[in-house]
């Protein structure tokens, strides 16, 4: 039961982000999620994948190693 969908309230704790943060990041940066109705939905691998590529970094933070 672990690969379920996540709310927007489950994947702003799972990230530790805000709502607005996410919402943002669905409409500006690709972030997966799926609209259910009125709800967004995410899957956690889906995001995890998202944020490895680099889809929550800032355009300036592109390109940046963490030794950098």
């Amino acid at each position: 039961m672990e690969d379920r969908w996540l709310s927007i309230t489950e994947i702003c704790k799972y990230l530790g982000v805000s709502n607005d943060t996410v919402y943002k990041w669905i409409d500006k940066h690709g972030m997966p999620a799926h609209r259910m109705g009125r709800l967004w939905k995410f899957k956690k691998d889906e995001v995890d994948e998202w944020v490895k590529a680099g889809g929550a970094a800032e355009p300036s933070d592109a390109g940046k190693s963490r030794n950098s």
